[in-house]
């Protein structure tokens, strides 16, 4: 069976005044049916980067410089912004650290869930 998620040498750069950021350098990983990958470290080290980069979400003057990223057999990378739309969210999706933007520690994850399964354009995931 092949991986859910593959990445290869996934590098995203910052152009800025100062000089180029690297915050993502040759991240490699896979991920298979079923599996749970938790991303660890240090504040600054780039997890979250990743993340957006995965997504294809990384803010200006950000970029993704070169790599593959392959979700279920589709590359990413070479989609329109339409067809990644259709993916995030949908496929993939990403839960932010940031407090306000995370799972709200009051409800039940379940609760948190189960609301997103009733948004317009809910997974088939949810029926599962």
């Amino acid at each position: 069976m092949p991986p859910l998620l593959r990445i290869r040498d996934l590098r995203t750069t910052f152009h800025t005044e100062a000089g180029v950021i690297r915050a993502v350098d040759g991240v490699s990983l896979t991920v298979g049916q079923g599996e749970i990958l938790a991303v660890v470290g240090e504040s600054g080290c780039g997890k979250t980067m990743m993340a957006r980069s995965i997504l294809r979400l990384v803010p200006h003057p950000g970029r993704i410089e070169s790599g593959e990223i392959w979700l279920d057999g589709r590359d990413l990378l070479a989609l329109d912004d339409r067809a990644m739309n259709a993916i995030r969210g949908d496929a993939i999706t990403m839960v932010f650290q940031e407090p306000m933007a995370s799972l709200n520690p009051v409800f039940t994850i379940g609760n948190q869930i189960a609301e997103r399964c009733r948004a317009p354009r809910a997974t088939s995931a949810c029926s599962s």
